[in-house]
Order: structure tokens, then C-alpha cells, then sequence
């Protein structure tokens, strides 16, 4: 078993990942009860892994099951350089919770040739003609989530949360009836919880994941794991909401859903937190279906006065914010932030995972009642760990002055940003009455991930930050500025294949916000060259934070008037579009510092510990399991 004295960050690579380790500090101080209930939750976290693999396409889990049984009992040569390249396949895939990139979603292609597969599939008695044209056709099932302009999103998209078949325009049509008869001032979250399906007559109708529904094996283990950490509930608050969850999992109701929305929010007081299922909704190309998601976490008490500090003065930065006042929230309700210590990863958070979070995501909760902001410091930390020393900084950076900036204050900005995008950013502003969320349609993730950006962007140059005592002075929020336009411009373009737009909403919304500051603000900023090489030239700092200030107000303006032409001119124009040239460039200048463009996590194991009488003493947590043994053992769980 690996100490926390010698424990390793860095564990394997592989194809465009690096997987690390991520310690949890803390967890030996916490109490047994606590403990425990991180235990019991850890297990809730982790079963609902087969309902985000069938999401992310329909033959998913057949080609893992497939995958596995070829890697685990495989009799032939397994230094071959098709059973090498196999493994890399298999690990991809258990990396992407499916056969398309996590982040890039196109398809993988096999570095194994038919024949092998075929033949080795033969040899372990598994059927796999079936699956042969959606591994091996280039095709089928091109794009997990297709966000092309002008293309019919979802008959283009791999990812299985509308049946076969049905278009973009009868599934939007679908939806539009639908809010049109209910509560436009207190929407539930449509279609978040079901798969869109066709009847015989060709009517559309929601198969709801629920107990006794769709997904129903695996919610029922998700409710059977949750019940069991009802003992170890740290208060009535959060027993109340651990039991309304499991009511919503048992009815797929999403009223329930709302009202355990609310409790969640309003449980401020426990030190052990959580969330578990249907989430996030980048998965689907119209925004609103959402992977089913787990975590659990703690409090780091000492990082959380940040965090508090930003979330104390909510009223302070939106008052102050530079959008149009008919935008502003008149008052800033249960605003909670915190800096937390993951204690497992599970679904649509593993192994990659976000480093901050902010919930819930319907709009009127946020404006009623407040929402929550964690920043996961111990993931951040891992991340810092691993890119010491990479050289990333020196070959991207434009000169040693701006280099030393980066070195003495990114680590600290970067915290910070994620604390104010996450924080205040996503809860900041708000709709006009009346307005649907779901306005911008395809865009929307790209523009509400952008205007938390910008809101963190500005308030970084903001003196308010030196008073609070979260920002060391008046000149750290450079390193962030510089870092930004560098990653929006140059550095995130090693994560997209030669060829290939962007599609993914957060790097859609960087790339937005460097490329319409370049364009719209050259005296700010500008791209330029230097010995064969290109850089982000900074001219003037403040000048960059009005270009910010300026795009927050347009951004803010189109999210809460729902204006979809101008969303998608802005994602269109700067989001998409990736230069050839500047883009073999930087992957050349990559592939020389012989890094990874990707990173994720393997999980620690939680085991019990019992004394002489056979009673439960303690949790332990062990570190030491090898990425392959733990996506083999996650597979047996389900």
C-alpha cells in the first residue's frame, strides 16, 4: 500500500493521456460516522457507471464487454504489435466511457487491424460481427456530439439520447410543446432525465430513467447504496436530502428533482457533500439531456476562507459587474462556495474530471434560493504537481519578464479564476421573465461557459481582490491575462487533431474570447511572430480588461435576452474556426516537450477495518491500484 510520505502523481501514459493519482488529505482527521458516509456514497458513485457508457452511444458497453474479454483471457502473443496496439485502444476507450474522445468526440481509430480482432475474438468465444462496422468504419458514428452549423444535429451525433431516427427539428418541436405548457417562471428541467423515443405510429414519447424505467438495474443499486448511507447523515438536512434524491430516483419526477435541487442548496452546514446523477448536458448536441455524473468530497477548511471571502461579497460583484443593470441580480441568494477535497470520481467526472463546479443548473433555483461553488483543490494540485518543470511555459511564453510572471503568479491566479468563474460567474446575472434557458439551443453551453470566463477575467484586475486579502497585489492578475489568451489562441490547439474544428463548449469558449479580443482590440493584445514562431503580445493589461468588460456585457446581454443569431455569430466566428497553419505550428513546437495535451485520475480504494469483535473501526484508504485492475473491477461492480 503507497504512504501519503511516498506517494506517486504521475502513473501511466498512453496515446494523448496522462493519468495521475490525486491524494485526500484530510480524510484520516475526519470522524468514523463521516467517514463511513464517505464510504457508503463512494459505492452510490460508482454504480451508475453502465447509464453514462449507454449515453455516450448504444453499442458502447457490447464493445467494452468484448474489449475486456479479449484483454483478460487472450491466449496469443500479447508483445504483438496488434495486441500493443489493443491495449492502447481498450484504454482509450475506458478513459472516454466510450469509443469516442472525451473531449474532442470524434472517433477513435483502431491501431489493431480487423484480422487481429476478429481472430481474437474468435479465440475467447465473443460474437463481434455486429460491432465490426461501428469499431472499424470511419463513417459510423463519425462524431459523438456534432455541433457543425447547418447539419442536422442530432441525426449526426453518436451519443444515444434520442433514438434513432428522430431529427433536430421533431425533437426541438417536441420540447417547445412541452414548456409551452408548463411553468415558464419555475421550468423544470425538460427532457434532463429521458431518452426521446418513437412509437409505431410515430408519435415521440420519453422513456425516463428511472427505477422500474430505463436504467432501472442500475438506479435501483444507486438507491440501495444511498439507503445505506441514510445512518451516517451528518445532520437532518442532509438525511432530508439523500431521501428526496431517492425519491426522485425511484419516480423520475423532475418537480422532485427540483425540491432535492433545493434542499442540496440549502444544506450548507455538512462538512461531507455530494452529487449524484443526471447533470451535465454537453453530452447532447441540443442541451438538454444530461450525463448521470458522482462525487463525492469534504471540506479543506483552510482553502475555503478564499472561497468564502468572494462568496460573502456576492452582492459587492454583482452590483459592480459591467453589464447592462437590467441584468444584475437585485439580490444574491445562498451563495455558498467552498474549497473541497474529492474523495472518488465516478461517471461523467471520471477519469476526467472538472476542477470546479458550480450548481444547480436551472436558473430560476440559482435566482430563489443560491447555489453552490466548490473548487476541488486536491485535483488542482495534482494538476500544478504534474506540469512542473514541462517546458510548456518556456516554449509558448513570449519572453522571460512575462515568463517569471507566470511562474510567480499563475498557480495562484488560476485558483482564484476557477473560485470566481465558478462561484460567482455561473451565478451571477440574470434572465429576462419569461425567458426560456434553453434559448440558445446548441449554444448555449459555449456562451454560458464563456460568460463565467469573462466574469472571472474582469474581477481578477479588480482592487477588491487586494483588499480581501485573495490576490498578493495589483499586478499578479497579469499571469492570468497572459495565460488566457495564450491557451485560447495557441496552446489548446494541441488538443484537436490536424484538420479538425473545435467542438468542445469550454475550448469553443476560450478560443471566443481570445480571437474577438485580438480582432476587437489590438491595441490590448495582439498574435505575434517571433523567429519563425508565434506569441500573444500583451500592449496593455488594463486595455485587456475593458476588451473583457465589453465582451461580459454582450455575453450577458445574449444569455438573458436569448438571442440565438447573435450566439451564433459570436461561437461561429471565434469559436470554430481553427488555422492550418498556426496549428501544425503548435503541435510541432508540442510534440518536442513530449507531453500529454490530456490528463486524468485513477481513484484511491476505500476498505474497512474492523476490530477483534468484528465491529467497524476505521476506513482506510489505499492509493496503489493499477489503472487496468480498477476499470476491470468498476466493470464487475455494475
Amino acid at each position: 500500500m503507497l504512504k501519503q510520505s511516498d506517494f506517486i502523481f504521475q502513473d501511466e501514459r498512453f496515446a494523448d493521456i496522462q493519468l495521475l493519482r490525486y491524494q485526500v488529505p484530510g480524510f484520516e482527521e475526519l470522524s468514523l460516522r463521516q467517514k463511513l458516509l464517505i464510504y457508503r456514497l463512494s459505492k452510490a458513485a460508482l454504480l451508475g457507471r453502465d447509464i453514462l457508457w449507454d449515453q455516450n452511444g448504444a453499442y458502447n458497453l457490447r464493445i467494452r464487454e468484448a474489449l475486456e474479454t479479449i484483454y483478460t483471457q487472450y491466449q496469443g502473443d500479447r508483445s504483438s504489435v496488434d495486441f500493443q496496439q489493443f491495449t492502447i485502444y481498450l484504454k482509450r476507450v475506458w478513459f472516454s466511457n466510450g469509443i469516442h474522445h472525451h473531449y474532442g468526440y470524434q472517433k477513435f481509430t483502431p491501431g489493431f487491424s480487423k484480422q487481429f480482432f476478429v481472430e481474437a475474438a474468435k479465440e475467447v468465444g465473443v460474437d463481434v460481427s455486429i460491432l465490426l462496422p461501428i469499431i472499424f468504419d470511419p463513417s459510423i458514428y463519425s462524431k459523438r456530439v456534432n455541433q457543425a452549423e447547418g447539419e442536422d444535429l442530432l441525426l449526426t451525433s453518436a451519443s444515444n439520447y434520442y433514438q434513432n431516427g428522430i431529427t433536430q427539428a421533431e425533437a426541438e418541436g417536441f420540447y417547445t410543446s412541452q414548456k409551452e405548457m408548463g411553468d415558464s417562471l419555475r421550468p423544470v428541467m425538460y427532457g434532463m432525465n429521458s431518452r426521446l423515443e418513437k412509437r409505431p405510429d410515430g408519435s415521440l414519447y420519453e422513456n425516463i430513467w428511472r427505477s422500474g424505467g430505463l436504467y432501472g438495474q442500475q438506479i435501483d443499486r444507486i438507491i440501495a447504496a444511498l439507503k445505506d448511507a441514510i445512518p451516517y447523515a451528518e445532520n437532518p438536512k442532509q438525511k432530508a436530502v439523500i431521501e428526496k434524491l431517492i425519491e426522485f430516483y425511484q419516480t423520475g419526477n423532475l418537480k422532485t428533482f427540483d425540491d432535492y435541487t433545493i434542499l442540496w442548496v440549502q444544506d450548507t452546514e455538512s462538512q461531507v457533500d455530494f452529487t449524484n446523477g443526471f447533470t451535465e448536458v454537453y453530452g447532447d448536441p441540443l442541451g438538454l439531456k444530461a450525463s448521470w455524473e458522482g462525487y463525492v468530497n469534504f471540506v479543506d477548511p483552510v482553502a475555503t476562507r478564499r472561497s468564502q471571502a468572494l462568496s460573502d461579497n456576492a452582492q459587492w460583484f454583482e452590483d459592480h459587474s459591467p453589464i447592462d443593470p437590467r441584468f444584475r441580480k437585485k439580490e444574491c441568494r445562498g451563495v455558498s462556495a467552498k474549497v473541497i477535497n474529492a474523495a472518488i470520481l465516478g461517471g461523467d467526472l471520471y477519469p476526467s474530471s472538472a476542477i470546479g463546479i458550480n450548481l444547480p443548473n436551472s436558473n430560476w433555483i440559482r435566482a430563489e434560493y443560491g447555489s453552490k461553488s466548490v473548487t476541488i483543490g486536491n485535483l488542482t494540485h495534482a494538476y500544478d504537481e504534474a506540469a512542473k518543470d514541462s517546458g510548456l511555459r518556456q516554449e509558448f511564453v513570449i519572453d522571460e519578464d512575462t515568463l517569471a510572471l507566470l511562474n510567480k503568479y499563475a498557480c495562484i491566479c488560476d485558483d482564484l479564476h476557477t473560485d470566481l468563474h465558478e462561484c460567482l460567474g455561473h451565478g451571477s446575472g440574470q434572465l429576462l421573465p419569461g425567458m426560456d434557458p434553453d434559448a440558445l439551443k446548441a449554444y448555449g453551453s459555449t456562451i454560458e461557459e464563456a460568460r463565467a470566463d469573462l466574469f472571472g477575467l474582469y474581477y481578477l484586475a479588480d482592487k477588491k481582490l487586494v483588499e480581501l486579502g485573495l490576490i498578493p497585489n495589483a499586478e499578479a492578475y497579469k499571469a492570468q491575462y497572459y495565460s488566457y489568451l495564450m491557451n485560447g489562441v495557441l496552446t489548446q490547439l494541441v488538443r484537436i487533431e490536424e484538420g479538425n474544428q473545435i467542438e468542445e463548449a469550454h475550448m469553443r469558449n476560450r478560443a471566443l474570447i481570445a480571437w474577438w479580443t485580438l480582432k476587437n482590440f489590438p491595441e490590448a493584445a495582439t498574435l505575434t511572430e517571433k523567429d519563425g514562431k508565434h506569441y500573444i503580445q500583451v500592449k496593455s493589461y488594463p486595455m485587456l480588461r475593458t476588451a473583457f468588460a465589453t465582451l461580459l456585457a454582450e455575453i450577458q446581454r445574449i444569455k438573458s435576452e436569448g438571442d440565438l443569431p447573435a450566439a451564433r455569430q459570436l461561437v461561429e466566428e471565434f469559436g470554430v474556426k481553427v488555422d492550418s497553419c498556426l496549428h501544425a505550428e503548435v503541435l510541432k513546437r508540442w510534440r518536442a516537450l513530449n507531453l500529454s495535451p490530456y490528463k486524468g485520475f485513477i481513484n484511491p480504494q476505500y476498505e474497512l477495518v474492523y476490530d477483534q469483535s468484528g465491529n467497524i473501526c476505521d476506513v482506510e484508504i489505499r492509493y496503489g491500484e493499477a489503472y487496468d485492475h480498477q476499470m476491470l473491477r468498476y466493470g464487475k461492480l455494475q
